[in-house]
């Protein structure tokens, strides 16, 4: 174990001198690691697929769940998909070395603030071996060297996901040791990692509640927590019909195992009657189960809905995050039950309403306290590709330093530059 853990401190040393020559790389280098990573994505295709077929089988026949197995699985379209990705990074302006907020002080002095990298990312994550690329190009745009530790589950696939991103960033002039991995899945390293804030600046933890809480409470240094979603989807008594059932559909269906997919639907009771089974015939079609709590149940079972998808809500449905093919639905009497509700079950992730109503949309985003809050569209959208960041590397819950998808300019902070000609204090 003491080899194992010395190995780890040499890794963490390696990132740590590397993030000092990251910081002041040009533009054109890193975009240039990002091209050849994005090429060899492709190129390494089958090298990574079959990788990645260990880890799938694996896990299938320990008797992985099939939310987790979808998280886990990779294909040509998904590669295909990561690769465009990663050229959308390329594509965004650094945000490195940015002056922003400069004025002049009455004494003459010029005072602005300069972005920087943080330094060394530590991420731990479960899964999803996306991940492995979406943080690595992130972190490496950003000017911070990275340490990758994946779950146990993936571990092939990181393998060779992580020697692809080191070989395409490396030839093109990235500081050799900006790129680690963990390549051991014991979980006492990860205790140390955690314990190593003279190394690591920022952890980045995403995966389950378990692995996230105990990241927060072990780590020594600062943690971005979130990718907990429990989120709603209330319909307005002046909801567009059409647009709550595509949106709820799209939030529900579109793909359930992720963290903004939709777990909650809460309906006014005007509306319900004539939205619930149509809504319920559409979710049934794709197999979603619905737990309904009273007044929704009966409304299905009056108007002659099928029971084979429904189930009576227990306590334990609000505040779920289902992952799955499974929806939690209440009648509320009125916004203010939705917004009460969503308050206390909430996992401040996403959260969306429907309605034409411009006053009852503008209540409900300004009074939602989450980190997404959506008028008239699906919460599938809370995504760091969708919001024009690239990729990101997860997304907080926090309320600081960052809050939603994190991108770029989240994974750096600034420094106060000061230009004199002379000034003393008097």
């Amino acid at each position: 174990m003491n080899s194992d853990i010395e190995e780890l401190k040499k890794k963490a040393e390696a990132a740590k001198s590397a993030s000092h020559r990251m910081a002041f790389l040009s533009t054109e280098i890193k975009n240039n690691a990002l091209h050849n990573i994005s090429v060899d994505l492709k190129n390494k295709q089958d090298e990574i697929l079959a990788a990645n077929r260990r880890d799938y089988q694996l896990a299938e026949s320990s008797g992985m769940d099939t939310a987790m197995l979808d998280r886990l699985m990779l294909n040509p379209a998904r590669l295909e998909g990561m690769s465009k990705d990663v050229l959308s990074v390329a594509a965004i302006p650094d945000p490195v070395g940015e002056m922003f907020d400069v004025k002049t002080m009455a004494n003459g002095m010029i005072i602005g603030r300069k972005r920087v990298p943080l330094g060394v990312i530590g991420a731990i994550y479960e899964s999803r071996p996306n991940v492995t690329v979406d943080i690595s190009i992130l972190c490496l745009k950003s000017g911070n060297a990275v340490i990758l530790r994946g779950g146990k589950e993936t571990i092939n696939s990181n393998r060779a996901l992580v020697k692809m991103i080191q070989e395409a960033a490396y030839r093109a002039g990235i500081p050799e040791g900006s790129i680690q991995f963990i390549d051991n899945t014991d979980h006492a390293l990860v205790e140390q990692l955690l314990k190593m804030n003279n190394y690591v600046d920022l952890i980045i933890p995403r995966g389950g509640a378990g692995l996230i809480k105990f990241v927060a409470e072990t780590a020594n240094m600062p943690v971005v927590t979130g990718g907990i979603g429990v989120c709603h989807t209330y319909v307005d008594k002046l909801a567009d019909i059409k647009k709550a059932l595509d949106i709820v559909y799209n939030a529900k269906v579109q793909r359930p195992t992720v963290c903004n997919a939709l777990d909650s639907i809460l309906v006014h009771q005007g509306i319900a009657q004539q939205y619930l089974p149509l809504m319920a015939k559409e979710l049934n079609s794709a197999n979603v189960e619905l737990h309904c709590d009273e007044r929704s149940l009966t409304i299905l079972k009056l108007k002659g809905v099928s029971t084979m998808k429904l189930k009576p809500a227990t306590p334990e449905d609000w505040g779920k995050e289902f992952l799955s093919l499974t929806a939690a639905v209440k009648v509320v009497a009125s916004l203010d039950e939705a917004l009460d509700h969503i308050q206390k079950y909430g996992s401040g992730h996403s959260e969306a309403i429907v309605t034409e109503d411009y006053s009852a949309g503008m209540r409900f985003l300004n009074e939602v306290d989450a980190a997404c809050v959506y008028l008239n569209a699906s919460t599938r959208f809370t995504d760091g590709g969708q919001f024009g960041l690239g990729a990101e590397v997860g997304v907080s819950t926090q309320k600081f330093h960052a809050r939603g998808p994190l991108g770029l300019k989240e994974l750096t902070t600034y420094k106060w530059i000061i230009f004199g000609s002379g000034q003393v204090r008097p």
